[in-house]
């Protein structure tokens, strides 16, 4: 069982800037490709981004050149950096881990909310 624990969401305005980190509890972190989703009310979830390695990583293409996922395996954190925000990003953000190997060992964390407006 892995826990995920977000944190960093909140209100900011059109064309700011937001990080959220996830925390991860896990002694095999590197063994997940940890991943960022959305889901904005009435829609279902999406992918947002997914980092395996800062070479092996996947956008998706809304957020292309806007947000930047990254890990830091020494702490089990992965982060998503969120550039020149829209309103259409307003949605709750969920981190996700989903073990390499074995598919069915995938865990959710509780959401954060992210809200764009002026």
């Amino acid at each position: 069982q892995v826990q995920l624990v977000e944190s960093g969401g909140g209100l900011v305005q059109p064309g700011g800037s937001l990080t959220l980190s996830c925390a991860a509890s896990t002694s095999i972190f590197t063994a997940y490709r940890m991943g960022w989703y959305r889901q904005a009310p009435g829609k279902q979830r999406e992918l947002v981004a997914t980092i395996i390695s800062d070479r092996n990583t996947n956008y998706a293409d809304s957020v292309k050149g806007r947000f930047t996922i990254s890990r830091d395996n020494a702490k089990n954190i992965v982060y998503l950096q969120m550039n020149s925000m829209r309103p259409e990003d307003t949605a709750v953000y969920y981190c996700n881990a989903a073990h390499i190997i074995v598919a069915s060992k995938s865990f959710w964390g509780q959401g954060t909310q992210v809200t764009v407006s002026s």
